[in-house]
Order: structure tokens, then sequence, then C-alpha cells
């Protein structure tokens, strides 16, 4: 039951956040074994003013293309299914939109399963 918040500068296609959305969904099926029609995902897009990165931190070279993608997860995922879907991301935003991987910035948020209601007022996963 992921929850993921998108981030970029304003200016993109409707084709190329759409492209973000199924490459995100696309990841988390293959790597998170999500089940089919768990989507829940946002964009948020900023004027330049209002979206700042380190452009050469951590000896990655960013562009104004940069993306951060952060999923709100159960943490009930091992380290390896982690990395596998950080590459797989990367590796599906590569193909499309044609995001470079240098610009897909990933931020995971592990809550326990008691910490969702995804309708009705009850708890989903308790």
């Amino acid at each position: 039951m992921p929850l993921v918040h998108i981030s970029l500068r304003a200016g993109k296609p409707d084709a190329w956040r759409q492209a973000i959305f199924d490459g995100v969904y696309q990841a988390l099926r293959d790597t998170f074994d999500v089940p089919e029609d768990d989507q829940f995902m946002t964009i948020h897009e900023h004027v330049p003013a209002n979206f700042r990165y380190g452009a050469r931190c951590f000896g990655i070279e960013r562009s104004d293309d940069l993306v951060y993608i952060q999923l709100t997860v159960n943490d009930t995922r091992t380290t390896d299914q982690k990395k596998a879907l950080y590459r797989r991301l990367a590796g599906l935003l590569a193909e499309n939109p044609g995001l470079r991987p240098q610009d897909v910035f990933i931020n995971l948020v592990e809550v326990s399963t008691e910490n969702w209601s995804t309708g009705n007022g009850l708890a989903t996963f308790v």
C-alpha cells in the first residue's frame, strides 16, 4: 500500500507525468509485489524558484529534470527489495519518459501497518 508523492519542476507535458506514474506503479508491482490497482500517487509541480537541489551532491550530476519520488510504505520490505526498487524505477523512467537515472531521487518512508486507514475509518492492515 504505497502512498507516492512526486515532485518536479513545472512545465512537463501530460505524457511525461503519466509516464512517471506508470513507471512508479510498474516498479512497485515488480519489486514490492503491490496488488493490482494499488495506485495512490500525486504529482506536485513547482516553479523554478520553489524547487532546489544539489546539482553535484554525492558526486551525482543532476539537471533541472530532477524528480523527487517519496514513497510511504509498510516496514515489511528487505534491503534487497529496496535496492531492486531503486534500480527498476530508475531503469523504467529512463525508458519512458527518458529521464536520466541521475535525475531520479527516491526516498522511502517506512511506517508500521497500523498506521494506515485507506477508507471507511478502519485500520486497513490490522
